[in-house]
């Protein structure tokens, strides 16, 4: 999600979508003051564009019926008066937006404050408040209560850690996360085909080793997960290494990329996939709760105080189709990835937020129908929690190459 302002254009990865439309805030001449003040502007739901942006901090992002409203810089205010979100720049109300409109508010920088009427509304109304750091990682996500109110999801997500369901949803998702990084380097290995076959054949037998792994992976047999996190973690491990080497393949003579680095990551493109992540992360972290689970007991990822284990575990199947594609394709257009003073610097965040929202909007195959993969996110923990219950098998999602 962008930073500070979104992006004014989608680029090659989703040619469909409409150019972002600029709205200029409509002025009167003040007698008594001597100057231009703004006046009020209401916007409804931008059905002529895939992306609004209104204002230099301020954008609506369009989907289907809903919206998702981003807003970044110090100083504005967010309230509610009637049926409407109302933005103030100072003292004006400079914009308004229809709440059922609205799906998301999501809250991109400091300086930005709301009054307890507007979060009221949201919790009400089912709109979730999610609020980001500097580099675009979640540190608060708001919802109502009662939108998890139901308790036999995370009744059952406490004893399955302790039967075979928590081995079945492990082995899901590992084998699942194998089989997205397979088809991931065979969807930008098959552009190497005809120009470069040594790169190709690289990136095809690893391919093949991440099959073979994933293959591996669902064999794996135990009473709980204690008994099997060790060889499903070297499983995933063994293959994550043949992965990351056909992506340094695929990025070679674009960018120096040695290797994945999770923390204190001091490259632009490890740089980039995690603050990619950090998007989904938020996403993920959404649906786990709506779905009624319980985001701090995951069964992959072991528990610790602070970590989301869930939302991780759950996240895993999702990374390849959309952040990892998002920055490899950013690279292979010739885009630039910038480092300032440590960090992503402001131009690449924004291109970078872009591509990965890009591809959360972008439609995918889930269950022989056509779905948003956000959409799918939502599904995918709703389908998590069914399993938990006793309610059918878990598979995760794989997306078309």
């Amino acid at each position: 999600m962008p930073n500070d302002k979104a992006a004014t254009a989608w680029r090659a990865e989703i040619p469909a979508l409409a150019p972002a439309v600029h709205l200029t805030v409509p002025l009167q001449f003040n007698l008594f003051s001597g100057e231009a003040d703004s006046l009020p502007m209401e916007v409804p739901d931008a059905s002529v564009a895939a992306e609004l942006r209104i204002d230099d901090g301020i954008t609506l992002v369009k989907s289907d019926d809903q919206s998702q409203l981003i807003l970044s810089g110090y100083g504005l205010f967010l309230a509610k008066k009637s049926e409407r979100l109302v933005v103030r720049k100072g003292k004006n109300v400079v914009y308004q937006f229809p709440l059922f409109r609205i799906h998301e508010v999501v809250v991109a920088s400091r300086g930005v404050s709301m009054s307890s009427d507007l979060l009221e509304e949201l919790c009400a109304r089912g709109v979730r408040l999610s609020l980001l750091d500097s580099t675009g990682k979640p540190y608060a996500l708001v919802t109502s209560p009662m939108l998890t109110a139901t308790v036999q999801a995370r009744r059952e997500q406490i004893l399955a850690f302790h039967d075979e369901r928590s081995v079945a949803l492990a082995r899901a998702i590992v084998a699942g996360k194998l089989k997205n990084q397979e088809r991931l380097l065979r969807y930008f290995g098959k552009h190497l085909k005809q120009v470069d076959a040594e790169r190709f054949a690289r990136v095809a037998r690893a391919a093949g080793a991440l099959r073979a792994a994933a293959n591996r992976v669902r064999q794996v047999q135990g009473e709980k997960i204690d008994a099997v996190r060790g060889t499903l973690l070297g499983l995933e491990g063994s293959g994550g290494r043949e992965y990351w080497e056909a992506v340094k393949a695929l990025l070679v003579g674009r960018v120096d990329f040695q290797g994945r680095e999770r923390r204190g990551a001091a490259d632009a493109v490890n740089a980039a996939l995690n603050y990619g992540y950090g998007i989904l992360y938020s996403h993920v972290w959404g649906a786990v709760l709506n779905a009624g689970l319980e985001p701090f007991a995951g069964f992959m990822h072991v528990d610790r105080p602070g970590k989301p284990s869930l939302v991780l575990d759950l996240t895993e199947e999702f990374r390849q189709p959309v952040v990892d594609r998002a920055v490899i394709a950013h690279v292979n257009l010739g885009e630039p990835l910038n480092i300032e003073r440590g960090f992503l610097e402001l131009e690449t965040r924004r291109a970078v937020a872009e591509k990965v929202m890009a591809r959360l909007m972008a439609t995918e195959t889930y269950r022989g129908k056509q779905f948003q993969v956000r959409s799918i996110l939502q599904m995918q923990a709703r389908r998590a929690a069914a399993f938990l219950r006793g309610d059918g098998a878990y598979r995760t999602f794989a997306f078309k190459w």
